[in-house]
């Protein structure tokens, strides 16, 4: 424990490899996919893979913890002897964990806590968890993780594209004008959060070539000057993301990688399979 005794708490949307979460000792609050049969944990009984080989079938929804739950894992932090927590969570603009977490805190009496809203999604809002377990590893305190999360929260960039459109549209998450062209002249888009945490499109494409060399470029401009940790993500794309990761070791200069990971099953929902993303955070 860290000599400040602050807690990281994610969602499961964050997508912070189990691993790090041992390493660091980050807790993980699961989002909820639900089927007629049942409510899974994401991250704890479902998998990607699960969702994937239930399309194009069957379509599940999403929710967000309940009250109760962010209750409990607050008590369970507690319980381990901690006296404040830094909660990292995905976007408020595409999801209402931010606000279910903020409203659990504003009931705790016993614990200092703090919601970080990333206006980002997946590996883009883990990476904030990781960087803010090791500054607190470093010595930082809960004051000053704060301030750093504040100040650099628009030094962290994720970028994707997948294979279709029809996830993304089912799922009301882009527009339906992209969608429309993107259909009509066989492009796929690049997608991003922007400055609010809403997703938009950078650029539309035209395969999978054109899609990591797009991905590179951007991340190239956006990295320039800068040294960065970078996260490459995939939805059931192994060999498509190891050919990101081999462009991203031999063009980007002044990185480390941190990991290569298949995205959530609440992002797969929403993407389908095919998805290769890159993620990078400046100056870490």
């Amino acid at each position: 424990m860290n000599q400040d005794k602050t807690a990281i708490l994610t969602d499961s949307g964050c997508d912070v490899p189990q691993n790090f979460r041992e390493k660091y000792n980050i807790w993980m609050l699961p989002l909820r996919v639900m089927y007629p049969e049942k409510d899974y944990e994401d991250g704890v009984n479902i998998d990607p893979m699960m969702v994937y080989r239930r399309f194009p079938d069957e379509y599940p929804s999403t929710s967000t913890p309940s009250l109760a739950e962010v209750q409990d894992i607050f008590d369970e932090i507690k319980k381990a002897g901690y006296k404040k927590i830094i909660a990292v969570t995905i976007s408020s603009g595409l999801s209402g964990t931010f606000n279910t977490i903020r409203l659990a805190a504003e009931q705790q009496d016993e614990l200092e806590i703090y919601v970080f809203d990333t206006k980002n999604i997946s590996v883009a809002s883990g990476i904030w968890a990781i960087w803010a377990a090791t500054k607190l590893e470093n010595g930082w305190t809960f004051g000053e993780v704060i301030k750093g999360l504040e100040n650099k929260i628009y030094d962290s960039k994720v970028m994707f594209y997948m294979d279709t459109l029809k996830y993304l549209k089912k799922g009301g998450r882009i527009g339906k004008v992209t969608s429309v062209v993107g259909e009509v002249l066989n492009l796929k888009p690049i997608i991003s959060c922007n400055e609010e945490g809403i997703y938009y499109t950078v650029g539309l494409i035209r395969g999978a070539k054109q899609g990591k060399k797009k991905l590179l470029n951007e991340m190239l401009q956006f990295c320039k000057g800068h040294h960065c940790w970078i996260i490459v993500g995939h939805g059931a794309a192994n060999e498509e993301a190891g050919k990101m990761l081999e462009l991203v070791e031999t063009q980007l200069t002044s990185k480390e990688i941190l990991f290569v990971k298949q995205i959530n099953a609440t992002l797969a929902i929403n993407t389908g399979p095919g998805l290769v993303g890159l993620c990078a955070l400046l100056d870490p």
